[in-house]
């Protein structure tokens, strides 16, 4: 079983449009489905035929909406419940010139009690998995050393943990050694300080991370690990939805880890995986005639392996 964790769980609304009349009045059409992207990365996780467990946070009627969408889907979930209301997000689809734009809110209050009924379900969860992956922003009132110790308790248990945040949080949880780190190109570039992903991924390294794939966008996948450094890269750029696809990449990574799966083939079906989110059209899916076709496609690349960088972030 893999374990997925979403401290801030949300309730996905998507609006489809042709194209936004600024300042006017918009017909749309509207679909939801439970989000967060521990929870992206679980439904991917699911459409693969992997086993996945759902944990996390969600309250009020927002939570309970999330909860029914994973029912609906058969995906399995301990979520706590929690006093204040689950956040929404609501990204706007334009078809004509396929562009989305996302608009998200800050998530509820986390009561000293709610986290310790979490941090219970999670040390109990953990005792059968084979990995677990910690994805996502921390509701406002959690500290951004939230992750560090949830990827220490991941280790007491001999269980390997992804981390896929950005921030604070990313920076406080290097030190304890996850398997590990997913950021994209921004996200590397503000915890590092520099816009070469190359030095950026080496920095985190140093940093504690064993290992780290930066999802540059168009330009692919690159991985850092102790086997060694790769580039992934599709030959064509893709038009469409992109919301959810660095979690199909996260999902396909985590199966590769679970597996092990050599590198270079990982981040073949990670960089197919996430091209075949950004065609379908909602967070959490892929298209599966495009995975297909774009595992053909995907270019792999070994990286010569002179030093890059050997600074920790912020040094």
């Amino acid at each position: 079983m893999i374990l997925t964790v979403t401290l801030n769980t949300a309730l996905d609304i998507t609006y489809g449009l042709a194209e936004v009349v600024r300042h006017g009045s918009n017909r749309v059409t509207v679909t939801q489905q439970a989000g967060g992207k521990g929870v992206n990365v679980a439904r991917v996780l699911a459409a693969l035929g992997r086993p996945v467990v759902v944990t996390g946070l969600a309250g009020g009627s927002t939570g309970r909406a999330v909860r029914a969408d994973l029912a609906g889907a058969g995906i399995a979930e301990d979520l706590v419940p929690l006093a204040g209301e689950a956040r929404r997000t609501v990204a706007v689809v334009e078809s004509r010139h396929g562009d989305t734009t996302v608009y998200l809110e800050p998530g509820p209050a986390v009561t000293a009690g709610e986290w310790r009924e979490f941090a219970t379900r999670y040390e109990r969860l953990l005792g059968g998995a084979e990995a677990v992956v910690l994805s996502g922003s921390l509701p406002p009132t959690l500290p951004d050393d939230t992750y560090r110790r949830l990827v220490l308790t991941a280790h007491r248990h001999g269980v390997p943990a992804v981390l896929d945040t950005a921030g604070p949080a990313l920076l406080a949880a290097l030190g304890a050694g996850p398997a590990l780190v997913k950021p994209n190109a921004a996200e590397l570039a503000a915890a590092t300080g520099t816009e070469d992903p190359l030095a950026g991924a080496e920095a985190l390294r140093a940093a504690g991370a064993r290992a780290v794939v930066a999802s540059l966008g168009p330009d692919g996948l690159l991985a850092c690990a102790p086997e060694g450094r790769w580039r992934a890269r599709l030959p064509e750029r893709l038009s469409g939805n992109p919301t959810g696809a660095g979690d199909s990449a996260v999902a396909a990574l985590v199966a590769g880890l679970v597996d092990g799966t050599p590198w270079p083939e990982r981040l073949r079906r990670a960089a197919a995986l996430s091209g075949a989110t950004v065609a379908a059209a909602l967070a959490g899916r892929f298209d599966p005639v495009a995975r297909a076709r774009l595992l053909g496609l995907v270019e792999v690349e070994a990286l010569a392996s002179e030093d890059a960088a050997d600074r920790a972030p912020g040094t």
